[in-house]
């Protein structure tokens, strides 16, 4: 191929000079400064292209999308085989040598195709920070019936560990892997795997039922009040409002100062801001609107802070039984 001498870099350089500025930028969003200074470099660098290397980078930079998707539906063999099909077997077996050797394939892939109670009896009796671990890797819902069904005692202490998980050596990965048989350990990329944090635990715990919820930040507040008050600050946010019914959004409005509304509203999505306009009278909706636009230009501090004040109001309607915020577990609600 004619882009067989260019570096991985060189050849990104190419890419995005293809895809065009708005494109381009779009992808630097997601890359880190270094990646973006080293990627600015080389496109200023970069003075022509053939079309016959700027065709060859795309098909390649193709080749490789489509064999990580494959990847993800059904591994190694399954993305192999539906290669062969598309491209040639010795196409395939090249686009997936490179695969391998340069490109990550998640850790506990195996596992995120597993059903979460067979999953539980599996790892249940494992040490707490090998479930969180495991946990840190799965989608939030999985993760979310496990925690639950996990013993009260451990529910808090799983919790806290995922939370404070930062960095895991990629051969304490590996380990883990071996020992649950998992069939994609040499695949881990040997860089540090960056999991776990104060958000994860956020969307695994929005996931569980309340009562699940409930235990766990009660041990945290107890075990370790700086964390508990970080994670309750992100589980649920202004704009989560949009997981309420409309007689909810009423009953929390009743609480609500005209004043503080409108403060809050400046700075929300037209969303948020149409929904909550909704289930007010149309003369109460037109004077927080008439509110919004005389306030002029506010700080976002105050904006956050009447936020956070009707996120509050919302927290304790639900404790109270009040009002029901949808979630992902398993919370029983009666008609």
């Amino acid at each position: 191929m004619a882009d067989a001498n260019l570096t991985g870099i060189q050849k990104a350089a190419i890419l995005l000079i293809a895809l065009g500025p708005e494109k381009s930028a779009l992808v630097f969003k997601h890359l880190k400064e270094e990646e973006i200074e080293d990627l600015t470099l080389e496109i200023a660098n970069t003075r022509s292209i053939s079309p016959q290397i700027k065709e060859d980078v795309i098909n390649n930079f193709y080749e490789i999308c489509l064999a990580q998707q494959y990847i993800a539906e059904g591994g190694i063999g399954y993305a192999k085989e539906l290669l062969e099909n598309a491209l040639g077997t010795d196409k395939a077996l090249d686009v997936i040598g490179k695969l391998t050797a340069s490109l990550q394939v998640k850790p506990f892939e195996f596992v995120r195709k597993t059903d979460a109670t067979q999953l539980l009896s599996f790892i249940q009796d494992e040490h707490p920070q090998t479930i969180a671990l495991i946990l840190s890797y799965l989608s939030s819902s999985q993760a979310a019936m496990i925690i639950s069904a996990l013993p009260p005692e451990n529910q808090a202490d799983v919790a806290k560990r995922i939370a404070t998980m930062d960095r895991t050596s990629p051969d304490v990965v590996k380990e883990v892997e071996r020992v649950l048989e998992s069939k994609l350990a040499n695949l881990v990329n040997q860089d540090y795997t960056i999991i776990g944090g104060v958000d994860q635990v956020v969307e695994i715990l929005n996931s569980t039922d309340r009562g699940t919820e409930k235990h766990i930040m009660e041990i945290l507040e107890i075990e370790d009040p700086e964390l508990a008050d970080e994670i309750r600050k992100k589980m649920f946010v202004f704009e989560d409002v949009l997981l309420l019914d409309d007689r909810a959004i009423q009953r929390v409005l009743r609480d609500v100062d005209n004043n503080e509304l409108a403060l809050a509203l400046k700075g929300a999505n037209e969303e948020v801001q149409n929904t909550i306009f909704n289930n007010l009278s149309k003369r109460l909706a037109q004077m927080i609107k008439e509110d919004m636009e005389f306030m002029g230009p506010v700080r976002m501090k105050d904006v956050e802070e009447a936020q956070q004040k009707i996120v509050n109001i919302i927290r304790k309607l639900e404790d109270s039984g009040e009002i029901v915020i949808s979630r992902g577990g398993g919370d029983e609600i009666i008609v």
